[in-house]
């Protein structure tokens, strides 16, 4: 892989500003299979000293005033954006995705960085009056942060959640995902760069149970933030009760994507490709069941069909290619078993079938799909098209919110009191109306049942790396 910077490729993890370089643990091309490079792996005596790092850079952290980190924050927002291919290359040799998306994931990482920057001069809190005393509600830093982050998302899962924390007034220790910990150390290189000091951000690299165990039995780190399985969320959720910390969870999901008999198809069909097939179908909000009402259900199939048979499927930097290889062998397993499991029960091939190398999914429009399938209920995380007919709205809405995941959902109508009706039925936090997309930094992210806490995003966002402090001031009787 070739750069125009070679030092954004830093293979070190980051502990109060000096760079800790060992060759424990691999990086692999999802691509290739081959060696890209290594990092530590890191101890928890080393997770220990970051932690204490971070708290050190948090006393004078929080007493920065809020222009100064918003002025810090858009210094990194900018190096960023004027180092968008570097940091699309190396995104898109570690995770895979064509480096057009990865390109794509560096600007929409770089817009969670402006938007916190912009609302950190925005923190206020009030005056509330009181007969005989000033009482004033103040907003102030939660604490040292913890953020696991993971391999789908590696520049826009560290952004969304580091940004508001610096502008909070927060320090931060994190732990990017082994697969992918390349992206997270390019952002590290360009935070000193544009001025950060030591400690404010710290990045620890390998594997997440010896690291994860430190942060999560630290006093010091008082909030965590993960984006991942529901499965690793309950248990770090586990983890943090005795410490009592604040938790922001964004987990697993398993979204329903509907049409109905009056949408436009057109646009149907383009938010369905935008929606399930964006980095091969391996993101948390992408359409894991799409439901079509019976009048357009043949017309439908029929048109994504043809779309997904024209995807180009290969590597990542090849300028042609759609779709990159998954993020590693138990991914392929997982889509193969889903896709077998819907055909023994029933569900045909809509797309055509393709024979490629080991390490790529064939993205598929299976006919046919039901509620029996293991698709249906479990998250498929690939390139997999399943399509439901149903025939009522109260079918399509009881199939809708039959799962305990509750990320995003999206449906397409062109009927105004159905969108109000439908829209306010879903049980999901995200929901798209005629839109395959539900993501910006102007936004609310997150989820509700087993799909986590809190939100990213917004003012939303900012408000989880905060505490409010009452006041209560005594006056003097005049």
């Amino acid at each position: 892989m070739q750069l125009d910077e070679m030092g954004l490729l830093r293979e070190a993890a980051l502990i109060d500003g000096q760079w800790l370089s060992r060759d424990d643990m691999e990086v692999t091309n999802p691509a290739t299979g081959g060696v890209m490079g290594h990092v530590p792996d890191c101890t928890g005596a080393e997770t220990d000293e970051a932690i204490s790092a971070a708290e050190r850079a948090m006393r004078d952290w929080k007493k920065r005033s809020h222009a100064e980190r918003a002025n810090l924050l858009m210094a990194w927002h900018d190096l960023m954006l004027s180092h968008q291919t570097d940091l699309g290359k190396i995104l898109s040799a570690e995770q895979g995705k064509p480096l057009a998306e990865a390109k794509g994931e560096i600007a929409y990482g770089a817009s969670f960085v402006r938007w916190f920057a912009e609302e950190a001069r925005r923190i206020n809190g009030k005056v509330i009056p009181v007969a005989g005393k000033k009482l004033l509600a103040l907003k102030e830093p939660v604490g040292v942060s913890a953020i696991i982050t993971p391999w789908n998302f590696p520049n826009a899962m560290i952004t969304r959640k580091v940004a508001p924390a610096l502008a909070a007034g927060c320090t931060v220790v994190i732990k990017p995902s082994d697969l992918t910990p390349y992206s997270a150390l390019a952002l590290g290189v360009l935070a000193e760069r544009a001025g950060i000091p030591a400690g404010v951000i710290n990045i620890v690299t390998g594997r997440p149970e010896v690291i994860g165990k430190a942060l999560t039995e630290s006093p010091v780190v008082r909030k965590l933030s993960f984006t991942g399985s529901t499965r690793v969320g309950a248990l770090l959720a586990e983890q943090c009760a005795p410490t009592l910390k604040k938790l922001s969870l964004e987990l697993g999901g398993n979204a329903p994507f509907v049409v109905f008999d009056d949408a436009d198809l057109d646009a149907a069909v383009e938010g369905a490709m935008q929606s399930k097939f964006r980095n091969g179908g391996q993101t948390c909000v992408c359409a894991n069941r799409i439901l079509v009402q019976a009048g357009v259900y043949d017309a439908f199939v029929e048109r994504l069909a043809a779309r997904v048979d024209a995807l180009h499927v290969g590597p990542g930097d090849a300028p042609e290619s759609d779709i990159g290889p998954m993020i590693n062998a138990a991914a392929i397993e997982k889509i193969n078993a889903h896709v077998s499991d819907a055909l023994a029960k029933g569900a045909s091939r809509a797309s055509r079938q393709r024979d490629l190398p080991a390490n790529y999914a064939d993205p598929v429009v299976l006919r046919n799909a039901t509620v029996a399938m293991q698709l249906a209920s479990e998250e498929t995380f690939g390139p997999v098209a399943p399509v439901f007919r149903f025939e009522t709205e109260d079918e399509a809405l009881e199939i809708a919110n039959g799962t305990p995941f509750g990320l995003a959902a999206y449906f397409f109508t062109r009927d105004l009191d159905r969108a109000f009706r439908f829209g306010e039925a879903l049980e999901f936090g995200l929901v798209g109306l005629n839109t395959g997309a539900v993501s910006n930094a102007e936004a609310p992210f997150g989820g509700v049942k087993h799909s986590g806490l809190g939100r990213e995003g917004a003012q939303e966002g900012i408000e989880e790396y905060l505490e409010t402090k009452a006041f209560h001031m005594g006056l003097a009787a005049t």
